[in-house]
């Protein structure tokens, strides 16, 4: 059976071993498993329950990661991306008011699109277009909002009933007193460097919750997966293709282009995939296993997904081929039993994860060029925005209207790929039917 399996995903062709991609399997599931928790806690927000919702989040991480192992043969686990679910949440649910079924068509039709441009390489191009810098301050503006989500839902920073418009919480109180020990809990495993420390610190912070009274304990710990029919197929299709929902749907994809560009070629880098330009060969077949997972998801009621950047923890242990993907599935899929565990957790233990989480995706600012000036006003405008208008897609589209424009005016337009042009246009049309509120 095992010589079958090393045949199937070229083990000794990848300089791999059977027991070594099964470690780095069980190395990613530990590392991203919290998006098992987290999830359906940021969801929730939106209206979507905890338990369908976990499981939708699982079902799409076995399908997705299935595909991108046995199809794409690459060590790549997929799950329901941080930052999506978050606009989906906060931005389109909560601030500009529409429904979390029609947030559901716009990630579904967002795969479908993913997976037509893929086929017609149409996507690949888009790709190439975004400039790194502005890639970069994406990923620390998204970071420094979830970061901020974390800071509210756990209590340590408040919205300012008057003057300032946030204020320091109520530190008094346990469950803030909980989520500031969670976040330094989290903190001490990750600078020990314990496999799993975010997923780790978590389960411990809930312990902690039930046992001094924080939260109440689940009745049960282990049980069938809840009933995920609730939030399946419950896609509002007419409201997706509303002229007024178009903002929305082009942030969906922008974002979700922009994560897989950065994950599969951030992990791709990492392991040696990439050839002498740069570029990962085949790397339609990754893009199409993330297309197929978003698709998924949005029928089965969850969020964009794709490729994992936390997959390089699996790959710094020598994972190679699919095969890692395929145990990174197996794992996921037994997770579905540990529901009851899920929903009890608090918010307290798991938002200071979105903390941390947010800090590790600040790491990038430091690759952003601030001695010039066409790199670091675009890049400062993300950020900013995305951080002080709670949206997301502001972020986006303001950055990938100013780059091109002050590329242009600095003489430089030879630094303009002709699909970013495309995008700035694409973003002119964002603000132009943004629902404004």
């Amino acid at each position: 059976m095992q010589s079958r399996i090393a045949n199937y995903f070229g083990l000794e062709l990848a300089g791999t071993t059977f027991r070594r991609e099964v470690l780095a399997g069980v190395t990613t599931f530990v590392t991203m498993s919290y998006i098992i928790a987290v999830n359906p806690a940021i969801l929730k927000a939106a209206g979507i329950p905890e338990g369908p919702s976990m499981v939708a989040t699982v079902m799409t991480a076995v399908v997705g990661t299935l595909v991108m192992g046995l199809y794409a043969n690459r060590p790549f686990a997929i799950s329901p991306y941080m930052g999506e679910n978050a606009f989906v949440a906060y931005t389109v649910v909560k601030v500009l008011g529409y429904s979390w079924q029609t947030a559901m068509a716009a990630v579904f039709l967002a795969g479908v699109m993913f997976a037509l441009l893929t086929v017609a390489r149409v996507r690949q191009w888009m790709v190439e277009a975004l400039p790194p810098g502005l890639c970069y301050s994406f990923g620390v503006g998204i970071g420094l909002f979830l970061s901020f989500i974390g800071l509210n839902e756990s209590g340590i920073v408040a919205i300012g009933v008057a003057g300032a418009p946030v204020r320091i919480g109520n530190l008094a109180a346990p469950s803030a007193e909980l989520a500031v020990l969670s976040f330094v809990l989290i903190a001490i495993l990750m600078v020990r460097r314990v496999p799993g420390a975010i997923l780790l610190g978590i389960l411990i912070s809930a312990a902690i919750a039930f046992v001094a009274g924080v939260a109440k304990p689940p009745s049960v710990w282990v049980s069938m997966p809840p009933n995920p029919a609730p939030i399946m197929l419950q896609l509002d299709l007419r409201g997706a293709l509303s002229v007024g929902f178009f903002g929305v749907l082009l942030t969906i994809f922008v974002m979700a282009l922009i994560d897989t560009m950065g994950s599969l070629i951030g992990v791709s880098a990492r392991a040696g995939f990439l050839d002498a330009d740069g570029t990962l060969p085949q790397i339609e077949r990754p893009m199409l296993a993330d297309a197929i997972a978003t698709m998924f998801a949005g029928l089965v009621g969850t969020t964009t997904s794709g490729a994992y950047i936390e997959s390089a923890a699996g790959v710094h242990v020598g994972g190679r081929t699919g095969l890692t993907a395929v145990v990174v599935a197996v794992l996921f899929a037994m997770s579905l039993f540990f529901a009851p565990l899920v929903a009890a957790i608090p918010a307290a233990a798991f938002a200071p994860a979105l903390i941390v989480v947010g800090a590790m995706m600040v790491a990038p600012v430091v690759k952003i060029d601030f001695d010039d000036y066409t790199e670091l006003i675009p890049a400062f405008t993300v950020i900013a925005l995305m951080s002080f208008t709670y949206n997301i897609g502001i972020g986006i589209t303001a950055g990938l209207i100013l780059y091109p424009l002050v590329k242009l005016a600095a003489g430089r337009r030879s630094d303009v790929h002709a699909g970013l042009w495309l995008l700035c246009g694409l973003s002119i049309l964002f603000y132009v039917f943004y629902p404004y509120q």
